[in-house]
């Protein structure tokens, strides 16, 4: 049997107690198996939409030898129906810890199904779960049903979940089946109840309190969307119609609390006619025995409740006799109740819930046969790895073009919702879909760029249709840029002005603006320390004076009051996003200055700091160039003080977000060369990587050590990266729902709980994207046009471009199955021996450039050998690096 078969099937089976059903996995290995001698596979088929929702220990009897085979981790992954980039995902909403709502844990209960949900995100409080539907059957009649949350909260049937793409469905421990499927801002539900049972519903629970910042929301724990936000709204009744309306606002889950958006649903009871309405009416409920029903009232018109009581309101409604299948069309706005309204009768009209289904299935095959693998010569597991990755890396962000509101309300460009966040993306997210989907790509980068024209500069994360918290800088610069380096030629064809784009990007770079939490960045005194310094005063802006490391090397500034290490890294890096596109367009001056901050990561790194042995870390610095020492261990894995802060708290003092210097010591994408030198060498540098996994710093799910792994190329040691990314793979990620890499430990800390909450998500398919290059033995360098060669994980692959009508298969000569563990053996074919490109061998086989390959199509031969010592040279160039002379020119 497959070495990667064992170790899942293992796992597997310690997880058979959670859910989704046994069926699920059964379904998805017969398709794949079957797959072999198809020639026109389903693609949808390999998906399993549960990996990632897992949220909860397993039993420890019921380990498998191996005790951290029982611990499921927070993927945040959201299961529910919904078409690429659909603005609405049906799913269940359920107790504890639930951001996407669903979650895998049988000791939680079902609040209802609703049709707004985000994946994989990085709130803890969760986001949307608005609108909620909740079925029941009430013997006693109207005035006996459970209408309060706390009394009508339902456990699931155990082991009964199931979903597929564009479907999701759930069945109460009561026989009461929920099912969905949607189309982009609408759906259908569909309901099926014990024979002989009256069919009620509890619709919309529109619950008014004063909401709480998300400290104080611990108190209230009942809601009508998950972080329990609403601050008012109105409900309508149509009897003779058969629909519902309803319409709010609701807070944001990642960003300022003073921020409120509007949502509209429409629910259409009848089924075109083949349902009747019964009795229906509102109903009003608290903790302290209110519980009143008004039958055959229509209507509610609330407003937040600034005392701080907390009420429940919203409609109840049953069907005449006693139907065994109700079905109700919903409709989703941002703008109106009767835009809801119409994209409910546009998008879903009279179609039946099998065609709703059946259009989204197709909507999905476009996309994930996009990337064609030889399905009877891969394993299986990593089929459904590869496809069930592709899928996720398509169900965000939402597309919400039509729906606008605020300062983008009417606005002709796209607009998508929920960037979470840009800082996650950039990494992998962005170039897959600039291998697979450059029509999609320009839609988003179109979003971006209307940011600016909007507000002033582009977002960096946009939750609820509202500006998020600022985590990195201005990340949006490398998607953008991203896609100007790879498709500048397309560029006016696919809607984007260049010279606009250019013009967002130089707002991001030289503009302060008055508050950067949450757009733009702290420009003014990075530009003029070169960094951005801790305890320094910024007369004309404000912010949370942290991170100032981190955003110095992803850009540079003084973002919270934490963190000014990893800011100033970021902005570093977003600074030679920027020089690409000012190389692309002949702005030398422009390309010149920016060139020199892309370097000023060096500004932060403090020669003196000793850990483990190794010299020289990143640091955080004072303005009169004092470096301000924090232990480099700190907020890594291996840090022992549990209550340490490290993620957006004010008091995380340690300079980086969600990382340590340990591990944003290694971040310059850009210059790694460079990084090399200041760490002493190639040999010094090699020794600092082994000790860095080795010492258990590395955190798979991570996205500032997404690159680290394949750092050993920049150092002509390609075989060692090879090595790396097996076991990053085989030790991080598998098909069950705890599949998302994650932290070894029990939730019990501050520290432990940003090590398995904030960096276990797949934050919008980051992990996804990230996997998926893995497995197809590429790695993207953002910003620019060069991969880096790994070892694929199938003999042999093909990539679709359809815009640009091109096809790229490649091949691996000598693929190896014995290759694929965590610790390849000896003897075991994986490492590259030899490229060669249309029949001609490239001079180096550690990198090549999109436009020689995937932009005109053609096949890449990866020749692998099983010695080691002759796949561990680059050839005639490693990587390039700024420092070094490299990215001087753009194709």
């Amino acid at each position: 049997m497959h070495p990667l078969n064992i170790s899942l099937i293992l796992l597997s089976v310690a997880l058979v107690y959670a859910q989704p059903s046994p069926e699920v996995q059964k379904r998805i290995s017969a398709a794949v198996a079957a797959a072999a001698n198809e020639s026109n596979p389903d693609y949808t088929a390999f998906v399993n939409p549960f990996i990632g929702t897992g949220e909860y220990l397993v039993p420890l009897k019921q380990c498998i030898g191996d005790p951290h085979l029982c611990v499921d981790n927070f993927g945040d992954v959201c299961p529910g129906a919904s078409v690429p980039f659909g603005m609405v995902k049906f799913s269940t909403d359920l107790t504890g810890y639930a951001p996407a709502g669903y979650v895998t844990d049988p000791t939680q209960t079902i609040r209802g199904l609703s049709p707004l949900h985000d994946s994989g995100t990085g709130s803890s409080l969760g986001t949307y779960g608005n609108f909620e539907i909740m079925p029941m059957t009430c013997p006693g009649g109207f005035n006996t049903c459970a209408t309060m949350l706390s009394d009508r909260e339902t456990f699931r049937k155990n082991n009964t979940d199931d979903a597929s793409p564009g479907y999701f469905s759930q069945t109460l421990d009561n026989e009461i089946k929920m099912e969905a499927t949607s189309t982009r801002r609408a759906g259908l539900e569909r309901f099926t109840f014990p024979k002989g049972s009256k069919p009620y519903f509890v619709l919309g629970e529109l619950t008014v309190s004063a909401w709480a910042s998300p400290d104080e929301r611990h108190i209230v724990d009942l809601s009508n969307d998950l972080p329990d936000s609403f601050v008012g709204g109105t409900m309508n009744i149509d009897p003779q119609q058969g629909r519902i309306t309803i319409g709010g606002r609701w807070g944001s889950s990642f960003g300022p609390g003073s921020f409120s958006y509007q949502a509209f649903s429409c629910y259409d009871l009848l089924n075109n006619g083949n349902q009747t309405l019964d009795e229906y009416g509102i109903w009003e409920a608290n903790a302290f025995g209110l519980n009143a029903k008004g039958l055959g009232q229509a209507h509610l018109n609330l407003t937040q409740n600034l005392i701080g009581d907390h009420y429940e309101y919203g409609a109840l409604f049953s069907y005449a006799g006693t139907p065994e299948e109700i079905i109700i069309r919903v409709g989703i706005s941002f703008v109106s109740t009767d835009q809801a309204c119409a994209n409910a009768e546009f998008e879903v009209g009279t179609s039946s819930f099998d065609e709703i289904m059946a259009q989204s299935k197709v909507l999905w095959n476009e996309k994930l046969s996009s990337i064609q693998i030889d399905l009877a010569k891969t394993a299986p597991n990593v089929t459904e790895l590869l496809y069930s990755s592709l899928y996720r890396a398509s169900l965000t962000p939402n597309n919400a073009t039509g729906e606008t509101q605020g300062a983008f309300s009417g606005t002709s460009s796209f607009y998508f919702d929920s960037l979470y966040c840009s800082w996650d993306t950039f990494r992998t997210f962005y170039p897959l879909m600039a291998l697979q989907h450059p029509v999609d790509y320009a839609q988003i980068v179109d979003n971006y760029i209307d940011g600016w024209r909007k507000l002033g500069w582009m977002p960096e994360c946009r939750a609820n249709n509202l500006p998020g918290w600022t985590q990195g800088g201005s990340s949006g610069d490398v998607i953008v840029g991203h896609f100007a380096i790879n498709y500048h030629n397309e560029a006016a064809a696919l809607g984007i002005d260049l010279n606009e784009l250019y013009s967002a990007l130089l707002a991001d770079g030289d503009l302060n603006p008055m508050e950067w939490d949450i757009q733009g960045r702290e420009v003014n005194l990075y530009t003029q320390y070169g960094y951005v310094p801790t305890d320094a005063i910024d007369p004309s802006s404000t912010g949370r004076q942290t991170r100032e490391g981190s955003r110095t090397l992803e850009a540079s500034c003084a973002e919270h009051p934490f963190n000014e290490i990893s800011t100033a890294l970021q902005y570093a890096f977003e600074d030679f996003s920027i020089r690409q596109v000012a190389l692309l367009l002949n702005n030398t001056a422009d390309e010149e200055r920016y060139l020199n901050r892309s370097l000023w990561y060096r500004n932060v790194w403090d020669k003196t700091v000793v850990s483990d042995g190794f010299n020289g870390f990143m640091q955080k610095r004072f303005p009169n160039g004092t470096f301000n020492f924090t232990d480099p261990t700190d907020c890594s894995p291996q840090d022992a003080d549990e209550n340490r802060e490290c993620s957006l708290q004010g008091d995380n003092v340690e300079g980086f977000y969600e990382s340590s210097s340990w591990e944003y010591s290694w971040f310059a994408p850009h210059d790694t060369n460079g990084l090399i030198n200041l760490m002493g060498g190639n040999s010094t540098f090699v020794k600092r990587l082994d000790h860095f996994f080795d010492a258990g710093y590395y955190l798979a799910g991570n996205e500032p050590s997404f690159q680290t792994p394949i750092g050993y190329h920049y150092a002509n040691q390609p075989a060692k990266s090879i090595q790396r990314v097996r076991q990053v793979v085989f030790e991080n990620f598998d098909i069950t729902p705890a599949g998302l890499p994650g932290n070894d430990d029990q939730v019990t800390s501050k520290r432990s709980m940003f090590l398995c909450a904030a960096n276990n998500r797949d934050n919008q398919a980051a992990m996804a994207s990230v996997l998926v290059f893995h497995l197809l033995g590429l790695y993207p360098v953002p910003g620019t046009s060069q991969f880096l060669i790994l070892s694929p994980f199938t003999p042999t692959y093909t990539i679709h471009n359809t815009y640009l009508n091109t096809s790229t298969t490649v091949t691996t000569l000598g693929f190896d199955p014995k290759s694929l563990n965590a610790t390849i053996p000896d003897g075991a074919a994986a490492y590259v021996k030899n490229v060669t490109l249309n029949g001609v061998e490239l001079s180096t086989k550690c990198h090549f450039d999109f436009y020689d390959v995937f932009k005109v199509g053609g096949e890449m031969v990866i020749e692998v050998t099983n010695d080691i010592d002759q796949g561990n040279d680059c050839g005639s160039a490693v990587p390039e690096s700024v420092s070094m002379g490299g990215f001087a020119s753009l194709r």
